[in-house]
């Protein structure tokens, strides 16, 4: 073994102590840990001939890459819909990289870690208050969850023609129905060849709304003349965290022929909340959900999982299935992971997400899920208050999205987020809504309190001084 590789296993108590350490200063400290910074290194780094040893890494990591670190993780992160690590998901996190486990199956390698994974997805249904007449598995993020589930839909759209595109590739005009797609959707259309811009947008409902009119949807479904479909719905749109109509949907599935996919990375959540679920009712029709766990579940990004119903399993081998290693032996007599999603290495992702249901439960999240509810109203009072600030939208759930006043001043919106941004107390992302540029708060992580909107208020306050509006 290699001189310095046997030092660190002789010294790997000391090692991750320092790890240890150096993480909790840094979730003790966050909240004095700028949203954003301006750092930056020459990344033309030359590699050691001889290993500096784990210690010296770590001393070099905190002199030099350190500072380009922000506190996304921190109770004023708002930008994208980004949560915070729990301690439990914390633990389930670390606990995953120790074990190193190859999550694939319930049988290889001589482990059955994959039944963690079933156990934790058993979990989320119960959560969700969802039926078990859906499977699911651990992946990336919203963009792999929805890719891998429209992924299945593109193989279903091919069963109605008799063909296998999964095989054969696509020979088919693939119809694909949808109102206000997350760009992830978009993404993934891309990348599965239908094509990013090879879909029909339904209207949305008039009144400031993003979720479709279903008036206009039925037109267009019958505009197609009895051929199949496949209706891309939101359950949370990223902007306004504006819902469709599951239960008017699910009575179209009883008419026309067509795959149901609902993207609820984050919206899919308001299932635990009594004031909330009203929003997904009707949702258990759909054919697939993708749900992201690294916003709302508040787990280390890197976590999201799909949903398909059972009965699609066939379609879902047959989509992704190792069809090259026949020593796997049936896919379904012999559960693997390796055969129903795109990645064929995975992590044991589910343990964050295993820890922090059994730590935590269904109170615990309710409890995050209606804290972040009721701080995106407060925040959205105090942007009323202001007489600079107004609502672009309704605020429906937990976004708020709002620009400058007046017209005239819509040129300085991008202005003063970025000088909001640069102060490094808070971070939200820019937008544009209903023809106007506009600025978009999250509000997903489990650390945020009404003193932190006070701190940004106070801040937006003197941004608007500086701007001389």
């Amino acid at each position: 073994m290699n001189s310095i590789l046997q030092h660190d296993l002789n010294n790997f108590e000391n090692i991750l102590e320092k790890a240890k350490q150096q993480g909790i200063d840094f979730l003790k400290n966050l909240e004095n840990i700028p949203t954003s910074n301006k750092n930056t290194i020459d990344p033309k780094r030359s590699l050691n001939e001889l290993g500096l040893g784990s210690v010296q890494a770590l001393k070099e990591f905190n002199e030099r890459l350190s500072p380009l670190l922000v506190s996304s993780p921190g109770p004023r992160y708002w930008g994208f819909v980004t949560g915070g690590s729990t301690p439990a998901s914390i633990v389930g996190d670390w606990l995953a990289s120790v074990y190193d486990q190859n999550t694939q199956s319930v049988t290889s390698q001589g482990g059955n870690s994959a039944l963690i994974e079933f156990e934790t997805i058993n979990l989320l249904l119960q959560l969700l208050e969802l039926p078990d007449s859906f499977l699911g598995g651990f992946v990336t993020g919203a963009t792999m969850s929805n890719f891998t589930t429209l992924g299945v839909a593109r193989q279903w759209f091919g069963k109605q023609f008799g063909k296998d595109f999964a095989k054969n590739g696509i020979s088919e005009t693939i119809n694909v129905l949808t109102a206000t797609p997350h760009s992830s959707s978009v993404k993934s259309l891309s990348m599965l060849g239908i094509g990013s811009q090879n879909y029909t947008v339904v209207k949305t409902i008039e009144g400031n709304r993003e979720a479709l009119d279903l008036a206009d949807l039925e037109e267009k479904i019958k505009g197609l003349n009895g051929k199949p479909f496949i209706l891309i719905s939101s359950a949370g749109t990223v902007n306004t965290a504006d819902f469709d109509d599951f239960e008017a949907i699910l009575k179209l599935k009883e008419k026309y022929n067509f795959w149901w996919h609902i993207d609820g990375a984050f919206g899919g959540f308001a299932a635990v909340s009594e004031k909330y679920k009203h929003f997904v009712k009707g949702w258990e029709g759909a054919d697939s959900i993708t749900i992201d766990c690294h916003k709302w579940l508040n787990v280390p990004y890197e976590s999201a999982f799909y949903l398909i119903k059972k009965e699609h399993i066939n379609l879902q081998i047959e989509t992704f299935q190792n069809s090259n290693a026949p020593y796997l032996g049936n896919p379904l007599e012999n559960f693997n992971y390796l055969n129903v999603v795109p990645e064929n290495s995975r992590r044991l992702r589910a343990l964050p997400v295993w820890f922090s249901l059994v730590a935590y439960g269904k109170e615990g999240f309710c409890d995050i899920i209606e804290k972040s509810t009721s701080l995106a109203l407060h925040f959205g009072n105090k942007l009323i208050e202001n007489r600079y600030f107004e609502l672009l939208a309704p605020i429906r759930l937990n976004n708020v999205c709002f620009t400058l006043k007046g017209n005239e001043n819509q040129d300085k919106v991008n202005v003063f987020l970025t000088k909001l941004n640069d102060t490094g107390k808070v971070f939200m992302t820019p937008t544009f809504y209903e023809n106007k540029k506009g600025i978009r708060a999250s509000f997903v992580n489990w650390r945020t309190t009404e003193d932190d909107i006070s701190i940004v208020i106070e801040e937006m306050k003197t941004i608007l001084d500086d701007l001389d509006l």
